[in-house]
């Protein structure tokens, strides 16, 4: 297992409870991995240095989660289907 930093952006207009619900989606990604996390923190509604999907907004989400290196493509993958998350960035920690 190793730490890693994770940090997506999810659309500007979903509401609270919806944002709840894609954030336990990417938890319950990684501890059905055998991941555990370690850290969340939920930024809040952010301005972007450029437009993305027309968007200058971003609701900014960090979790810092112990993974397998294995799973890593995996996460991606999942991120890049689901259709609130704008972007994403998954790098190690040290």
């Amino acid at each position: 297992m190793r730490n890693y930093e994770i940090v997506f952006i999810v659309h500007p207009d979903l509401d609270e409870t919806s944002l709840k619900d894609i954030v336990s989606k990417v938890k319950s990604w990684i501890t059905e991995a055998s991941g555990s996390i370690t850290k969340e923190e939920i930024w809040g509604k952010r301005r972007m240095a450029y437009a993305i999907r027309k968007q200058r907004e971003g609701q900014y989400v960090l979790l810092n989660a112990q993974i397998p290196p294995a799973f890593i493509g995996e996460l991606e993958r999942n991120f890049r289907i689901t259709e609130p998350v704008i972007r994403f960035l998954v790098t190690l920690a040290e």
